[in-house]
Formats: C-alpha cells, structure tokens, sequence
C-alpha cells in the first residue's frame, strides 16, 4: 500500500520541478525573439555597467581602498572618514596579541572587499577618539558608514569566542552591520561546526551608539 505521505510529496516535487521548467522555457523564448537590435543594446548595456563598476574600483583605490593600511593619528583618522562610505577602523594596541590576528583577517578582506575602507590606529596614539568612541576593549572593530560609527565588533565574542575564527567569520560578521557587500547567508555564521567550548554569539543587524562594553576577553593588554 502507497504512503499518501509519499506520494504528496512526489506530487509536490513534480509540480515543482514543472514550474521551473516552464519558466526556463518562458525566458528562452524571450531571448529567441530578440532581433539583432535587442542583442546588440544588451551588450552595450552590459559594457556601460562593466565600464561603470571598473572606474568605481579604480575611485576606490584611489581613495586607499584594496589594501589594510595604518594611520598615525586622530587627525588621519578624521580625513580617512570623511567622503568615504564603509570604513572598517582596528583600535589595537601593540602588546596585544588578538590584535595581531585581526590583522591577518583584516589584510585578506581589504583585497577583497575594495568597496570598504580598512585602517587601523594605535589607541595609544588616540586618547581623545578612544573616548569619545568609549572603546574600552582591545581589539575593538569601529565599523563607520557615511562617516559615523554605526557598529563595534569587540574582542573575539562575535566570531566564536576563539582565536581561531576563519576569514570568513568575519567577514560574515562585517556583512551583519552591512559595512561591507556581502553575498554570504545573513542569517548563519559561515561555520556549522564550532569547537569544543566556544561560544558563539548570534548577531542582528543593528545600530550601536556610544556604547560602553565589559567584556571578560582580551579587555586591556594581554
């Protein structure tokens, strides 16, 4: 005897499949009809918008975009923000060592995110920006869109609770704050699997200001 269960859900997959199926017939009947004209428009279009994206990069790089670079004070800091759009700012202080790992993540994502700006300052060298951000945790994440802080990632809670979060947890995490085009799943962190003891922390998308943070990893210098 047949499981109606089964069958429904074979039913279901049927219909599925045929609706896929007639709308890939639908949109090749559409690309059979376009004359010459069609075809030709649909490549200039095609050239204008690479055209368009390329000299968006090349403004890009220009502005120090495509590469994880220092700034030496506050007063760099101030000119880096101002007419740049996503701008990601590592508060680090040198004796730390978490902050040396950021700066390998952070080194791979400037290459391939050229869209957002990556910096990073010495909060030694910043004492008047470090309070007013009330950064109060080394390493700490400024994430900057349209020349305000809209978000922080601080100390290592966000990406696992572990030193040794992939690239790709925060880039996960950056997508989050959307300082960064990210093309990845919003919803889940990047890796399934965490390890023995971690903690991970899921994320909404949100807007942090001026917000005070305690937290028990890698507050102050290691």
């Amino acid at each position: 005897m047949a499981n109606p269960q089964i069958e429904m859900l074979a039913k279901a997959l049927e219909q599925s499949a045929k609706l896929v199926e007639d709308q890939l017939d639908a949109q090749m009947s559409k690309l059979n009809e376009l004359d010459e004209d069609d075809m030709e428009r649909l490549k200039e279009r095609r050239l204008e918008a690479l055209k368009k994206a390329h000299k968006q990069k090349q403004e890009w790089l220009s502005k120090g975009h495509g590469e994880y670079r220092e700034i030496s004070s506050e007063k760099d800091f101030f000119s880096e923000v101002k007419d740049t759009k996503n701008v990601v700012c590592h508060f680090y202080r040198s004796s730390t060592f978490r902050c040396k790992i950021l700066d390998k993540h952070l080194t791979t994502l400037a290459k391939k995110h050229v869209e957002t700006k990556f910096i990073k300052l010495n909060v030694e060298k910043a004492p008047f920006l470090t309070e007013r951000l009330r950064i109060k945790t080394i390493p700490t994440l400024a994430l900057l869109i349209d020349g305000k802080t809209k978000d922080y990632v601080v100390g290592f809670t966000d990406l696992g609770n572990t030193d040794e979060f992939p690239t790709e947890m925060l880039e996960w995490r950056l997508g989050c704050a959307d300082v960064i085009n990210y093309s990845g799943n919003l919803m889940e962190p990047p890796t399934v699997k965490q390890r023995s003891g971690t903690k991970f922390t899921k994320v909404e998308k949100k807007t942090i200001r001026g917000k005070a943070y305690d937290s028990d990893s890698d507050s102050g210098d290691d």
